[in-house]
């Protein structure tokens, strides 16, 4: 495993960071988490030398942060830098701030969180934050012992992104950042003005969710193949963020032991500066194919969820995806009405606008869900 050192501490983190996110499943409900494969693929990591775990309130209906902490007994939390998020849009109080720190430190049966974040900034629930006397809660919460380093996770504009930054000394950040976002949210512009603030840069999605590592078509396929080093089209993104001498590790959303496997061997090329002028090349095809093909820019961090109406978006947009980039709206209907038979269609929307307020992406949703019932549910 490669390290790189946080820049405000004398941490030495994992290159690869293990985001517990995208768990295994039991069932199709994401609250329902396989714990005994979790937990296995979480310890295999950290043998392998991954030492930063993520996680965060709201990941899998609240049950990340209590398997995390269980998966971490036996030794596991004493050598690994842990990470969890401050759910910014359930603050109303000052005292709500220790509220939720004080429960998932109580979850993750531990006493300090190495790196805590405010979670998911958005100009309206940064207002928010500061109005509920922030700075004075990090403040007590460092002296106390609770939290080593602070820093924030970010989903608006880059003049925002600049603001936080300038705001508060921060130990550092997190961002969207891969080969298909270099100017969205913060993106490079955000990164290096972040790097030179002296700011720690964490990479979130790296994949778009996994949309780049999933169902490869074949051109695309046929494109990294031309990279050689068996890297698979999972392990060429993650080399692609990488390869940027600002970042300090990169966080993976693993489902099954086979991504953890895949990451490791991949972490092991995940030089900054590596990249060669061809192997860049072949990535800007590849960047050049997708965005010719996405429809709907959804990354499934689910902030849209619940729907009100029940709708399940992100497997909505999920298979409108599907449909446009690799080119099967058949296998896309069909699939569609299995994944949702039991509710969650976009024809169940009443166009409330909810989702769009805490769309990180800023996606016209109730649009392209209009264009979901088009192609999936109207009788041919």
């Amino acid at each position: 495993m490669l390290y790189r050192q946080m820049s405000r501490s004398a941490d030495k983190l994992s290159i690869l960071g293990f985001g517990c996110m995208r768990l295994p499943l039991i069932s199709r409900d994401p609250e329902i988490i396989d714990e005994n494969e979790a937990t296995r693929m979480i310890r295999h990591a950290i043998d392998k030398g991954v030492n930063y775990i993520d996680t965060a309130w709201p990941y899998h209906n609240e049950e990340s942060e209590p398997l995390v902490g269980r998966a971490l007994l036996d030794g596991y939390r004493n050598r690994v830098f842990l990470a969890t998020k401050l759910p910014t849009w359930a603050i109303n109080s000052r005292e709500d701030m220790d509220f939720y720190l004080n429960e998932q430190l109580n979850k993750l049966k531990t006493d300090h969180i190495d790196y805590y974040l405010i979670h998911a900034l958005t100009r309206d629930r940064w207002a928010n934050v500061l109005d509920q006397d922030l700075f004075d809660f990090i403040e007590k919460a460092k002296v106390d012992g609770r939290i080593r380093y602070i820093g924030f996770s970010f989903h608006d504009e880059l003049n925002l992104f600049r603001e936080i930054v300038d705001a508060y000394s921060w130990d550092f950040c997190q961002i969207q950042y891969n080969y298909m976002d270099e100017d969205y949210q913060a993106g490079t512009a955000g990164l290096k003005y972040a790097s030179e603030k002296g700011l720690g840069v964490i990479v979130m999605e790296p994949l778009r969710g996994g949309h780049l590592a999933r169902n490869i078509p074949e051109d695309i396929r046929m494109i990294w193949e031309e990279g050689g080093n068996d890297l698979s089209a999972a392990g060429w993104g993650l080399r692609w963020v990488w390869d940027h001498p600002e970042v300090t590790l990169v966080l993976s959303g693993m489902t099954a032991m086979e991504h953890v496997e895949d990451n490791l061997r991949s972490a092991e090329y995940g030089f900054p500066n590596s990249l060669t002028p061809s192997q860049r090349e072949m990535i800007s095809r590849v960047r050049d194919i997708y965005r010719e093909r996405m429809r709907v820019p959804c990354t499934n961090c689910r902030y849209c969820m619940p729907c009100p109406s029940g709708v399940n978006i992100p497997e909505c947009f999920n298979r409108l995806n599907i449909a446009y980039m690799f080119e099967d709206p058949g296998f896309a209907k069909a699939t569609y009405n299995i994944f949702l038979r039991a509710g969650g269609k976009a024809s169940a929307c009443v166009e409330c606008g909810k989702c769009e307020e805490s769309c990180p992406q800023h996606i016209r949703i109730r649009e392209h869900l209009r264009e979901a019932v088009e192609m999936f549910e109207r009788e041919e």
